[in-house]
């Protein structure tokens, strides 16, 4: 989680640090945590439209939940936050079977734009074609390789919703501002599955679940040398890129101790440095 957040914003940090480069080879970022923090590093908070947070919430009132998927929503024992509560959750597939799944295809420059089933303008698409469709024909620059040049899932024919395209292909001319794109339509066979839901709460408030996640990742950084605590220093005031032996120093001391989550060349901790609680992100 995060390795994710990181490389999302660090190009803008580094543009100064490393020119020419698009990510440092080192990178230690130590950002200040509160129990808030501490909580989301190890847990989930879907957004309250989504189907993870549907599926917990009614797992939470009733006992357990169902859905029909064609993928699961959690990793193993993923932690879910449901309001100020958090909940461990189990996640069994009790069937398996097969669906069709279409996908939307577009050709910017047809070599014909006649219609063969019909044509509609973007505007009269219905919803659920103009929010999957839209981004794809208001780009400046759209591609113009030979055949068609860009596609979007859309599912099964339950989740492509209203669609004048899925499963039944109605029209195969679409105009947008005047252009005249042909549209094609590919179906294979994905496996499907029914899922059980059930949930067991860890704690009732984030300050409760947060000292749990305290007491197993938290440690204290200490006795550091100079070019140790230099290191930390920077890490704390923006990030630190340079690999130097106080970096890797600095690194081993973290890897001494249990992680939020360690890889094979990046990892999480939690710990505290001179009476402050910090979240360590590292690679080396």
């Amino acid at each position: 989680m995060r390795r994710r957040q990181f490389l999302a914003s660090g190009t803008a940090l580094l543009a100064g640090a490393v020119a020419g480069c698009a990510h440092p080879d080192v990178v230690l970022d130590l950002e200040a945590a509160d129990a808030s923090d501490v909580a989301s590093e190890v847990s989930i908070a879907p957004d309250p439209e989504s189907e993870e947070y549907r599926v917990v919430a009614s797992a939470v009132e009733n006992g357990s939940a169902t859905r029909s998927g064609r993928g699961e929503l959690f990793d193993d024992g993923e932690t879910v936050r449901v309001g100020d509560a958090f909940y461990e959750v189990s996640e069994t597939r009790t069937e398996q079977n097969e669906v069709t799944v279409y996908a939307v295809r577009i050709d910017f420059d047809p070599a014909d734009t006649t219609a063969d089933l019909g044509e509609i303008a973007f505007e009269d698409l219905p919803e659920a074609d103009r929010e999957r469709l839209g981004r794809l024909v208001s780009e400046e620059d759209p591609p113009d390789g030979e055949g068609y040049d860009v596609g979007v899932g859309y599912g099964t024919a339950e989740e492509a919703g209203d669609s004048v395209f899925v499963p039944e292909q109605q029209y195969d001319i679409l105009v947008y501002e005047g252009n005249r794109y042909r549209v094609g339509v590919e179906s294979r066979p994905a496996e499907s599955g029914e899922y059980r839901y059930e949930v067991t709460e860890r704690a009732g408030s984030v300050e409760a679940f947060a000292d749990q996640v305290r007491d197993r990742y938290l440690f204290t950084l200490s006795g550091l040398s100079e070019a140790e605590r230099e290191v930390v220093e920077a890490s704390i005031d923006g990030a630190h890129f340079e690999d130097t032996n106080a970096f890797r120093s600095v690194v081993d001391r973290l890897r001494d101790h249990e992680g939020i989550d360690v890889q094979d060349f990046y990892g999480t901790w939690l710990l505290e440095y001179e009476s402050d609680e910090y979240i360590a992100y590292a690679e080396w």
